[in-house]
């Protein structure tokens, strides 16, 4: 069992929703290498071997098992590449908790870019939950650069839940889906921004199967004078259904920029999208404050409710 420091429990406490524990299927890479990683009956976990990454291999017969692949960076000037892939056999059932936190102290920047593909087998009910964080006295950049790629054969179901928490100064998120027949997919994409950060975020939803459809939801908030680009885009290439759904709360100097596009290339192709972009509600201050909730206070409650 390995050693872990304090700063890095202290983040992997932000970036692991159930708890990081050196126990079932798990890998943490910390500044740049494989610290510690296990396996189970029905996951194995190998490392590359041409390549920064791992390869995560998911039987059928797994049913409600989890899998925990954090990543840290607590080094000033790192930029780590790293190439993670995931097989998951037809019927699994299984929870990816993933995650990356950057400790900057120093003035160089930091960065780590997870480039994720997600093979999915027929019938295979995935969750993959990703969050993002950043922490540190340094004046250097915390950078993350997400890039997922998930391929769903028939029936499968996919749900992506991912999270910028704070402290993320640059973030690029680059997203494709490729559907296949009566696969169903859920994206819950939560962000805030503050200060000077910029946030961008493209989606790409191929839907070719017969009888697929994906739910988008996006919600964020900016304040200070951040800056945040959203364009999610679902493509119906078949009988097929999607919605696609961004709300943003603006604040102070901020900006937003919410993008949705539909484009369906089949006369079956339902398609829907909606987005909304407005400051927060003086009727629901003003209730809050008769709470005895000051301004701040108030704010804080309206934002966390809104990203939950």
């Amino acid at each position: 069992m390995a050693n872990i420091d304090q700063i890095t429990e202290s983040v992997l406490e932000k970036i692991d929703s159930v708890g990081f524990k050196q126990e079932g299927a798990y890998n943490l890479r910390y500044n740049g290498y494989s610290l510690c990683h296990g396996n189970t009956e029905h996951i194995t976990i190998k490392r590359k071997e041409d390549r920064q990454g791992i390869d995560v291999y998911i039987s059928g017969e797994t049913k409600g098992e989890q899998v925990h692949i954090p990543v840290v960076v607590a080094v000033s000037g790192m930029t780590d590449e790293v190439y993670n892939d995931f097989y998951i056999e037809d019927g699994a059932q299984v929870t990816i908790i993933a995650g990356c936190g950057i400790h900057n102290s120093g003035c160089n920047d930091s960065r780590h870019d997870g480039i994720h593909t997600f093979h999915v087998g027929k019938g295979a009910n995935v969750r993959y939950e990703e969050k993002h964080y950043g922490e540190g006295e340094g004046t250097g950049a915390r950078i993350l650069n997400p890039v997922t790629k998930i391929i769903m054969e028939e029936s499968a179901v996919f749900t992506l839940d991912t999270a910028q928490i704070k402290g993320v100064d640059s973030t690029k998120r680059e997203t494709q889906v490729v559907m296949g027949a009566d696969a169903k997919l859920f994206v819950v994409e939560k962000l805030m921004t503050h200060d000077k950060q910029s946030a961008v975020s493209n989606m790409d939803i191929y839907l070719n199967g017969s009888g697929s459809s994906a739910q988008i939801t996006s919600r964020s908030v900016a304040r200070g004078e951040s800056k945040q680009v959203f364009h999610p885009k679902a493509i119906g290439n078949a009988l097929c259904h999607a919605h696609i759904q961004c709300d943003s709360i603006i604040m102070d100097k901020a900006q937003v920029c919410s993008i949705p596009e539909i484009d369906a290339q089949h006369v079956d192709a339902a398609i829907i999208h909606e987005a909304a972009i407005g400051r927060i509600n003086n009727e629901q201050l003003i209730k809050l404050n008769t709470f005895g909730l000051n301004g701040e206070e108030a704010e804080a409650v309206i934002i966390e409710n809104f990203l939950n």
